[in-house]
C-alpha cells in the first residue's frame, strides 16, 4: 500500500495533566480502527509535557476523513481539559517503508 499524505497534530499537556494525556492517546489507537484509509496512526512523546499524533494516508480523501472522524471530535472534546489548542500539519509523504 502506498502513502501520499500525512498529518502531525501536537499539542502540550496541561500542568499535571501528563499522565491523563498519555490515556488518551492509549485509547486514541481504538477510534481508528474502523478507519480504512488511515494506513498508518502513532500517538507520540516529543518531550516531558509535549505529545502528538502522526499518520498516514493513501490520498487527500482519506486524511479529510480522518480529520472528520472520532479522533478529530475527541481531540475537540479535550482541549482545555487535558491539552492545549492543537496544531494540525498536512503532509505530503515524499517516500515510506510500510510492511507489506
Amino acid at each position: 500500500m502506498s502513502v501520499t499524505k500525512g498529518l502531525l497534530v501536537r499539542f502540550d499537556a496541561l500542568p499535571g495533566k501528563e499522565d491523563d494525556v498519555k490515556e488518551f492517546l492509549d485509547s486514541g489507537r481504538a477510534l481508528v480502527e474502523d478507519e480504512p484509509a488511515t494506513t498508518a496512526w502513532f500517538a507520540i512523546r516529543l518531550g516531558p509535557s509535549s505529545f502528538g499524533i502522526f499518520d498516514v494516508f493513501p490520498d487527500d480523501a482519506g486524511r479529510d476523513a480522518h480529520l472528520s472522524g472520532p479522533v478529530a471530535v475527541a481531540l475537540g472534546e479535550q482541549t482545555g481539559a487535558l491539552f492545549s489548542e492543537p496544531t494540525i500539519e498536512k503532509l505530503d509523504v515524499l517516500g515510506s517503508k510500510l510492511p507489506a
